[in-house]
């Protein structure tokens, strides 16, 4: 074998081996740190029905967002170039959608913390990919959109109670 095509061979071990480990690092840091949070905001109401309960007092402070772009590592994006080949489902991207769907609904709801607001309806999410093409090369990123809207809502207190 020529010691060209052996460095490249070499090389793209190398980098596939990097991109896995580092990628697989990363990954498992960022769906820890998304636990933490999730966790500290779980007394937030968070729903897709159009509207909020009837049995509360509402105040509506409007439209909350939250976005994110997350791309993927070196090693999922050759390992999903080589299923595109035969087709099929490509799980290496999926743990990235769920990443990136998880970050854009704590970036929402931490925005309605920051209002104020203990609830948020009428959410919905948008998606998108995004490839940048270098060398003929595609960057897998994805970009993903959450809002709804805001309220602070007060339960009734039952007759008598008052």
């Amino acid at each position: 074998m020529p010691w060209p095509l052996i460095i490249q061979f070499g090389t793209l071990a190398a980098l596939l081996t990097f991109g896995f480990t580092i990628g697989s690092w990363v990954e498992r840091a960022h769906f820890r740190r998304l636990a933490i949070r999730e966790q500290a905001l779980r007394d937030i109401l968070v729903t897709n029905l159009k509207t909020v309960p009837r049995d509360c007092d509402v105040k509506a402070f409007g439209l909350v967002t939250g976005e994110v772009v997350i791309a993927s590592d070196y090693f999922k994006t050759f390992a999903a170039s080589l299923r595109k080949l035969i087709g099929g489902e490509l799980h290496a991207f999926e743990s990235l959608m769920e990443r990136a769907r998880r970050e854009a609904l704590l970036r929402m709801v931490e925005s309605a913390k920051g209002m104020g607001a203990n609830a948020v309806a009428n959410v919905r999410f948008e998606s998108s990919d995004i490839g940048s093409m270098r060398r003929k090369r595609a960057a897998a990123m994805v970009e993903m959109y959450a809002y709804g809207t805001a309220y602070h809502l007060t339960p009734h207190l039952p007759k008598g109670t008052e």
